[in-house]
């Protein structure tokens, strides 16, 4: 599957849209990432176990929206964004989405 953050996919053609598809998890923060991060504050540097936890997130929220995709019988997502928000005290959300398409290598 070709995903991309563009509007078009370059060598390609796409010949249908399929439509919207989306992906989405909540995450939410636990002890001892708050512990770790609690005490790298008072050193300062990358709070490591909450990029680990975005990251597991955005590959979950991904996964999904290439998941719906393929149900659709794409074969690429085109335009694909990221978006975080918060849906309560200590939990966040994490949403994938863009438009889903088949394409077709130029001749």
């Amino acid at each position: 599957m070709l995903v991309v953050n563009t509007e078009t996919i370059p060598g390609h053609e796409i010949v249908e849209i399929k439509g919207l598809v989306q992906g989405n998890t909540i995450r939410a923060k636990h002890l001892g990432r708050d512990i770790g991060a609690g005490l790298k504050n008072l050193v300062g540097g990358e709070l490591t176990g909450y990029t680990e936890l975005l990251t597991e997130a955005r590959r979950q929220a991904l996964q999904r929206m290439l998941d719906q995709a393929s149900e659709l019988g794409a074969n690429a997502v085109v335009n694909v964004r990221f978006t975080t928000s918060s849906v309560a005290a200590g939990a966040a959300e994490m949403y994938a989405y863009g438009t889903a398409v088949v394409a077709i290598p130029n001749a």
